[in-house]
């Protein structure tokens, strides 16, 4: 199924448990592969602006291989550990 990008904006990301992990701010791609690297809970432009970037990109995107569907909200697996 072919969807797009702007469609992502503002969705809700729930776990496929149930918890609310928050809405996509963001999205960040891959050019090289063609496809959807992850989904940020805030805009780029603020963590870029922030000292501890890298912490914060972690803390604030969820990986898009996580996503097990995508309809009025975004349900996600679990995260690797």
């Amino acid at each position: 199924m072919t969807m797009l990008l702007s469609e992502l904006y503002g969705k809700e990301i729930i776990t496929n448990s149930g918890q609310r992990v928050g809405l996509v701010e963001d999205i960040i791609l891959d050019f090289e592969k063609g496809v959807v690297s992850s989904l940020l809970l805030t805009k780029m432009e603020n963590l870029v602006r922030a000292q501890n970037t890298a912490s914060l990109l972690q803390k604030n995107s969820v990986k898009y291989e996580r996503v097990k569907s995508v309809s009025e909200s975004i349900i996600v697996g679990a995260a690797a550990k």
